[in-house]
Parts: structure tokens; C-alpha cells; sequence
């Protein structure tokens, strides 16, 4: 223990506890987490877990600009960290404690302004530090005041709305299939977001085709929202070449070089897609142009976390994400599998955090409330998140005919999903979408998610050619 930094050490009756530097000291207050084990970071016992807790919420907020989790000389992330630090945006935190910035954040005086105000002054592993030390309601209470707006065609974000991904993917990208899931959503008001198709190959003349195929559904019928293959960034910025009618840059992210690097991806290259999708000026109300996710335990499965937790390491990923201004970012929380979240608990626990991380860093967060099948979850526990996430603000979630992806093997949400969701928490779409759906006529009354009963006159050639 001597060569333990006093401020990582507790002593509790005649035991002293010892945490070797800063990362260690996250990795031992974390939640439990299957991640964190097969890591060998995770706290021993649930006596050191919270002696962890202890000793964090005591630790100032300044330690985390001198002492970084992954080396400042080996690490573009942590670089991005310390050098776009707001000093000024920090001040007026920069005498709390972690315990206290918790109280601080929960306070009442404290809404979206001084929230918003202070974003940029927040580092990720403080955000990381301070959710660690919440129960699941205060880390909803303070998702809820924090607000973040984005914009392309249709708003991201506002009070009281819940925006959904429309996600028609299709096992062989066949185009009646994607038609019939694409008209299925809009049919259920999904879709404001974004409508998002994973491609079942990474070639670059099926991306092309899929983004001409929704461009021009989208200029057909006039839809308020914005079209993305997820593809790799190098594939749509060859598809933005081929002069294809690219709305967002997509592309999964992570919190270190190392593990960027494992996706093909640093900064240099993300900036260069910014500028390429900017140049193309297809917005409408905003040019808000990437749209990024994350997932806890990516680092780790890429052998790139050095020995970080892995919901520190996703925090960290939203410093990357915040630097390019995204129109949108969301975890795929259960989406790597059981090694990572190993069920329903963990996997519920781990949405609430990484929204609230992102959204205290000044992200516009969604959430892909989901798992696999090898996972001890179910679609109740998906419920729970859902619903929980739907009272915190949640920005968006995803929309998957029958909840289940049947090219990329998991479970998330479905259409009926957002629609309970915006019906019992009585929110609503984007307003410039939910406008279209009322001259389209698939929704019929001031209520929110109030859909019509009959096929809207417009969509019935749709049909047709679909069943024909």
C-alpha cells in the first residue's frame, strides 16, 4: 500500500483499501458487470465496490486533468480530451468534489442552462466518475433536465419528444423487403430520426443503391427526415464520390486510439467525412451531418481498453463523438452480448449510464434498447429500459419490424414499441415529422401516436406493389 497515492486509499475498521491510480480506483466503483470481469478490473467483493465508491466521491474533480486513464502521449482520444477542455465552462465545478458534483447535478437550482452551460467543462471520466456513485433515478432525474437539439431535416431532441431510427434492414438487402419494412414504419409514425439501413455487404455499388433508393422515397413523398447506409466512413465517402445522395455519415466509434483504430478509423478521418457530407449542404433546418454509435465492451473485445472499465472507456467515446457535432449517437447497449452485460440487470443499468453520460457531455443520445439471443435478458427487461429511458428524455430509439433484426441476429424495439412508448409518456415525434404524418394521414388527431385506422390513400400503390 506505501506506494499508493493517498487519495486512492480508505480505511474501513481495521481494513485499509488501496487502488492503484486513477483507473483502477473507476474500474472498482463500476457497477457490476460481466466486462469488468473477464477484464480482471472489476472490484473483488461488494465490501471494496463500495469502498471504492467512498473513496471516489471524495476525490476533487481537478485530479481528472492531471491524472489521465490512458497516457496523453499514446492516446489521440485522451489528447482530444485534455486539449478541447473548456477551463471557463469548468469553473464554477472546479472546487466540487465527485460526491459533490453529484449533489450538485441533482440539485434544483440546477436545470438545462447550467447544464448545457457546463458540458463542455465535464470530461468524460468525470461523467463517468459521477454516475457510478447514482442510484438508476438520479441518473434519470438529470438525463431528464439536460436537453439537447440537433437538426437536418427534422429536429432532434426537443422537450417532450422521443424520435425513433426507422431500421428495415434486409438479409439480402432486397428491395421489396426494405420497402415492406420502410412502409411498415411510417405506417407506425417511426422514422424521425432517421431511416438507417445496415447493408448486408460492405460493397461500396450496393451502398450507392440503397441511398438512391432512399433518397428518392424521400423526395417522392416529401418526408421530413434523413437517409443513412451504416456503412464504413471509406465507403461513404467513395459513395459521396460516386455523386450518391448521402444525408449522414455513419460510423461505430470507441474510446481509445487503439480501439478506433481496430474500426479502420481515427480523427483525421472523421473530420475529413465531415467536411466531404457538409459540402453536399442536403439539410433542410441544420446541417448536423454524422451519426455515430458506441457500444460498452468494443475497447475490450479489441484488446484496446488499457485496462480501463469498459463504461469508461464509453464515455470516452463521446469525446469523440461531441467533437464533430452529431445529428445523432446511440449505444447499442446489449448489442456485443453476454461477455459484456451479461443480462437484463446489467444491460438496463448500462443504458442509464451511457445516456446519462452522453447527455451530460452535450450529446443528442439515443439508446438501441436491445440484446442478443445468448443473453439472460428478454423483451420485458427491454420494456423496463425502454420505458425508463422514454421518462429520462431519452433523444431516440430504434424501430425494428417485430423487434427482431433479422440480418444482424438481435433483438431490439419495434415499431409498437415507440408508439407505447410516446402513448403512455405522452410524448411525441419530431414536430416537422409529425406534420407530414398528418397531411399523409396516418395520423388522424391532436393526441400523440393517434394512428389512422385505414391504409392512407397515398401509400396504397405501395401496397400493391409490394404484394404484386
Amino acid at each position: 500500500m506505501q506506494d499508493t497515492p493517498y487519495r486512492f486509499r480508505h480505511v474501513l475498521g481495521c481494513t485499509t483499501y488501496g487502488f492503484a491510480d486513477l483507473k483502477a480506483l473507476l474500474a472498482a466503483a463500476s457497477p457490476a458487470r460481466s466486462g469488468d470481469l473477464l477484464a480482471g478490473v472489476a472490484a473483488a467483493s461488494a465490501e471494496e465496490r463500495v469502498v471504492a465508491q467512498m473513496t471516489l466521491a471524495a476525490l476533487p474533480l481537478t485530479v481528472f486533468l492531471n491524472d489521465v486513464v490512458v497516457p496523453y502521449e499514446d492516446d489521440e482520444v485522451t489528447r482530444l480530451i485534455i486539449d478541447a477542455h473548456d477551463a471557463q465552462a469548468f469553473a464554477p465545478l472546479r472546487h466540487l468534489t465527485v460526491g459533490d458534483f453529484r449533489n450538485w447535478l441533482l440539485s434544483d437550482a440546477v436545470d438545462s442552462a447550467a447544464l448545457a452551460a457546463a458540458a463542455y467543462g465535464i470530461t468524460p471520466e468525470m461523467a463517468a466518475a459521477v454516475s457510478k456513485l447514482m442510484r438508476n433515478q438520479d441518473l434519470i432525474v438529470v438525463a431528464k433536465k439536460c436537453r439537447v437539439v440537433t437538426a437536418f431535416r427534422s429536429t432532434i431532441g426537443l422537450a417532450g419528444c422521443l424520435s425513433t431510427r426507422l431500421q428495415p434492414n434486409h438479409p439480402t438487402d432486397d428491395a421489396s423487403g426494405i420497402a415492406a419494412s420502410l412502409l411498415d414504419g411510417l405506417l407506425y409514425g417511426s422514422g424521425d430520426a432517421v431511416i438507417g439501413i445496415n447493408p448486408a455487404t460492405d460493397s461500396i455499388e450496393q451502398v450507392v443503391r440503397l441511398l438512391h433508393m432512399l433518397g428518392e422515397v424521400i423526395e417522392r413523398y416529401a418526408i421530413p427526415t434523413q437517409s443513412c447506409v451504416l456503412t464504413h466512413v471509406t465507403n461513404t465517402l467513395a459513395a459521396i464520390d460516386a455523386g450518391a445522395p448521402v444525408d449522414l455519415v455513419f460510423q461505430s466509434i470507441a474510446g481509445t486510439q487503439a480501439a478506433n483504430r481496430s474500426f479502420g478509423i481515427d480523427l483525421a478521418l472523421l473530420g475529413q467525412a465531415q467536411d466531404a457530407a457538409l459540402s453536399l449542404a442536403r439539410g433542410s433546418i441544420g446541417q448536423n451531418v454524422m451519426y455515430f454509435e458506441t457500444g460498452e465492451g468494443s475497447a475490450l473485445s479489441a484488446n484496446a481498453h488499457h485496462g480501463v472499465d469498459q463504461q469508461t472507456c464509453e464515455a470516452r467515446a463521446y469525446a469523440v463523438a461531441r467533437r464533430f457535432k452529431p445529428l445523432l449517437v446511440n449505444t447499442v447497449v446489449g448489442f456485443i452480448g453476454p461477455e459484456y452485460l451479461y443480462d437484463g440487470k446489467q444491460i438496463i443499468r448500462a443504458g442509464l449510464e451511457d445516456h446519462f453520460c452522453g447527455k451530460l457531455l452535450g450529446l443528442p443520445m439515443g439508446c438501441d434498447v436491445c440484446y442478443t439471443n445468448h443473453a439472460q435478458a428478454d423483451q420485458d427487461d427491454m420494456d423496463v429500459l425502454l420505458t425508463l429511458l422514454g421518462v429520462a428524455g431519452c433523444s431516440f430509439i430504434m424501430g425494428v419490424p417485430g423487434a427482431d433484426d433479422i440480418m444482424l441476429g438481435y433483438q431490439s424495439t419495434a415499431f409498437h414499441d415507440a408508439l407505447y412508448a410516446r402513448r403512455v409518456l405522452g410524448l411525441r415525434c419530431a414536430p416537422e415529422f409529425e406534420a407530414w404524418l398528418r397531411t399523409m394521414q396516418i395520423i388522424v388527431s391532436d393526441a400523440p401516436a393517434q394512428l389512422c385506422t385505414q391504409l392512407p390513400p397515398a401509400f396504397r400503390e405501395v401496397v400493391r406493389r409490394i404484394s404484386g
